[in-house]
């Protein structure tokens, strides 16, 4: 498939609108490894071969198991995951995919339990910027494969 705007250099201003907010959940209570764990699984749901290269490479660089990697898709089954993951998995993957354009209550009751209300905004917002950033990638069709760790640091 054949790029078809390379917006990082196109339009380096609208994605440093996007970075700022980066900079911001790198201050976030929620821990690091479980918004890389989430922007992972969005990126799942959406399709998202960049992101997807990317939040893996990131994510085993920071010690994630393969196990946990390549099971995420059936999170709700595997036992490898701690109440607070599978909070923000089920968040994460109810504000993407909007069900009847509802997050259900008991969804935001399991994560309202793990989460303070500041840290399930902050998820919230990192969930709608990977979603941001998986949008980009695929209307642009923007090349998988070639992220090293640390690149956009």
């Amino acid at each position: 498939m054949e790029q078809r705007i390379n917006a990082f250099e196109k339009a380096p201003g609208a994605l440093k609108a996007l970075y700022g907010i980066g900079g911001y959940l790198a201050k976030s209570p929620v821990e690091g490894q479980l918004l890389d764990l989430i922007y992972f699984r969005v990126s799942q749901i959406n399709g998202c071969a960049f992101c997807l290269d990317m939040h893996s490479k990131d994510l085993r660089a920071h010690g994630e198991t393969e196990q946990r990697l390549y099971m995420i898709a059936a999170w709700r089954e595997a036992t490898v995951y701690t109440d607070r993951e599978r909070a923000a998995l089920a968040w994460a993957e109810a504000v993407t995919k909007l069900n009847n354009n509802d997050v259900p209550n008991d969804v935001y009751q399991q994560a309202i339990e793990q989460f303070t209300e500041a840290e399930l905004v902050d998820l919230t917002l990192a969930v709608t910027t990977i979603n941001t950033y998986n949008r980009i990638n695929i209307a642009f069709r923007t090349p998988a494969g070639g992220y090293q760790v640390g690149m956009f640091a």
